[in-house]
């Protein structure tokens, strides 16, 4: 019995031989160590890095953990703090954008009235408005600056005055209509601010007998003007000028007699008059007549 026991008491398992280890081990070892390395390697420059953006940014206080910088606010960057704390200012062109719909909207409301001749009551109202928020968006005027704007050829485009029916406006002054002798033709004011010359140039057409063709006619009423404050001219009559035009063009022109001042009524002052400048820019130019008259001219 002892000798059959024998071979198991003395009988032992061979050691097993060591397990070589497996290559995605090995390579997930180096890995690890290789990244540890890199990761301490670059952490000075990680962390300048860090310290760098933070003097960008609105974030100053910081916590540590583990050796590496924990942010305790969320940091933004240069751009975001322009666009949160410091938004642009509104476009430079913004106004000249709305003084531009304005004059439209003038403009569109005295087209097809006749420079005010065929314009009612309502139509008149409708100028008005449109003319006083294009004032008020420009702003007062002063001539004392923009004195160079007023020089030029302007063409009127409309008058409340006109709605009289007569040539003179507010003031007395022959009719005109389709059915009467005088037919209004263009208008305009010619302004020379270096001689101080105002003259106001009306086309006209005169009826004639059939088969006579009507006779065109300029008239020139020149004056000279003076600034009175920042907005105001006074303007004072010297003479009129009438020159025939197409077929009658070789005509010289005619220089018309002024009304001797004992002859005149004793209300009458058509030698002078006053008015202010409400709206001035480089094209358009709005008026308020001493009489309360409404002229809208552009740059002809």
């Amino acid at each position: 019995m002892a000798s059959l026991l024998q071979p198991l008491t003395s009988f032992s398992l061979p050691p097993s031989p060591p397990i070589p280890p497996s290559s995605s081990s090995s390579s997930s070892s180096s890995s690890t160590i290789t990244a540890a390395t890199a990761a301490t390697s670059a952490f000075p420059i990680n962390l300048r890095s860090f310290e760098r953006r933070r003097l960008r940014t609105t974030s100053k206080s910081y916590s540590w953990t583990s050796g590496l910088p924990k942010r305790s606010l969320v940091l933004r960057s240069t751009l975001d703090e322009v666009s949160v704390l410091d938004p642009p200012p509104p476009p430079e062109d913004s106004k000249a954008e709305l003084l531009s719909c304005l004059k439209l909207k003038l403009l569109s409301a005295v087209s097809g009235l006749n420079r005010g001749l065929a314009a009612s009551e309502d139509d008149q109202q409708k100028a008005d408005a449109a003319a006083k928020e294009l004032e008020g968006a420009g702003g007062p005027v002063d001539l004392s600056v923009d004195l160079n704007k007023l020089q030029g050829r302007w063409k009127l485009i409309y008058s409340s005055a006109f709605s009289s029916r007569t040539l003179g406006g507010s003031r007395p002054g022959p009719p005109t209509g389709r059915l009467l002798p005088i037919i209004l033709g263009l208008v305009f004011q010619r302004i020379d601010i270096v001689s101080k010359d105002f003259d106001n140039i009306v086309e006209l057409q005169l009826g004639a007998p059939w088969p006579l063709p009507p006779v065109e006619l300029t008239a020139t009423l020149a004056h000279k003007f003076e600034l009175i404050g920042t907005s105001s001219i006074r303007i004072k009559f010297e003479k009129t000028t009438v020159k025939a035009s197409g077929n009658l063009s070789q005509l010289p022109p005619l220089e018309v007699p002024r009304i001797p001042d004992a002859l005149r009524p004793p209300s009458s002052n058509t030698r002078s008059g006053e008015f202010e400048v409400t709206y001035l820019d480089a094209d358009t130019r709005i008026t308020r007549g001493d009489r309360g008259e409404l002229r809208v001219f552009v740059i002809a």
